[in-house]
């Protein structure tokens, strides 16, 4: 069972993390990113077995040596109401990692993400927020959403309530909360700020990692099609799929693959609504205010919200 679980934010340096960690020589994370196991209440999470039962979840750390430090990161965790008891029941000692993001520019990025990923077909974020009432009602949804939970922008946001979760069944000296902004401003001391607080040699090189960056999805159609044709979905993607198999190997295929997206469906982000921007800062202030008297830290001031008109 893993020793510590990098629980969260999506878009928040998660998977940045990962990658530097998993460089360590004292460190073993798989390399299966997000197993996702614990999070059941936002099944259907994938059929894969590492997600399905606990045999097949613990073979993501068999290659783990003895002396190592063993962790896995689940950002969907931070999300699920379940996750925090599930990890504290079979681990009462695992180190949590969480990770917290100004959250206008978080959920601008997460809206990014989630086009990119086929979770979002609305592309403006202003209306993907707008919608996100009748989604709770089963309406507007998209087609092969699995997890309707994900689009509920505004309870990505409830950080205070995510944190005491943790906090209700971990001692706070096993919990480490990191702040987005921070990391990024100085990746290499966050991280040995973690390898501290994982009791592991924190004098090691760190390789500073750009991971998942956000892009601008040209277009939601197109994106839809090359996943199709990509993955073998209906009967003209399944088509194509096996002749692409058969006659290309597997590192071409990504390879060609990453051209398609780079130079066709893919493209910087597009400056943000700044008045959007003020709108979700204005709303969420509140909950700015109480994350920082909670960890006691001034983040209405870090994130700029103390210049909002």
């Amino acid at each position: 069972m893993p020793d510590f679980f990098i629980v969260g934010h999506h878009k928040s340096g998660t998977t940045a993390l990962y990658e530097m960690l998993r460089r360590h020589p004292d460190i073993f994370m798989p390399a299966v990113k997000e197993p996702r196991y614990f999070a059941s209440d936002l099944r259907p999470l994938t059929s894969l077995a590492y997600s399905q039962t606990l045999e097949g979840y613990l073979a993501l750390f068999a290659s783990a040596r003895p002396e190592q430090r063993v962790g896995e990161a689940t950002p969907m965790y931070i999300l699920s109401r379940t996750a925090a008891d599930a990890i504290a029941a079979v681990q009462p000692a695992a180190r949590i990692i969480v990770i917290f993001r100004e959250p206008a520019s978080f959920l601008r990025s997460l809206h990014l993400q989630f086009v990119q990923a086929h979770v979002e077909t609305e592309k403006d974020l202003r209306t993907a927020l707008a919608l996100e009432e009748a989604r709770r009602q089963g309406k507007n949804l998209p087609e092969r959403l699995q997890r309707p939970q994900m689009l509920m922008y505004s309870d990505h946001v409830h950080y205070v309530e995510q944190l005491r979760r943790y906090h209700a069944v971990f001692p706070r000296d096993q919990v480490l909360v990191l702040i987005y902004e921070d990391f990024r401003e100085n990746n290499d001391a966050t991280v040995r700020t973690v390898l501290r607080f994982l009791d592991v040699d924190d004098t090691a090189p760190i390789e500073a990692i750009e991971a998942n960056p956000s892009v601008h999805v040209r277009s939601v159609r197109l994106n839809h099609l090359v996943r199709g044709l990509y993955t073998g979905r209906g009967r003209a993607g399944h088509a194509v799929n096996a002749v692409v198999k058969a006659l290309l190997p597997r590192r071409a295929r990504h390879r060609a693959l990453k051209t398609v997206n780079r130079r066709l469906l893919y493209e910087q982000p597009r400056p943000p609504d700044e008045e959007l921007m003020r709108e979700l800062r204005r709303r969420f202030k509140p909950e700015v205010e109480r994350l920082g008297s909670y960890l006691d830290r001034d983040l209405v001031g870090l994130w700029g919200y103390d210049k909002l008109d």
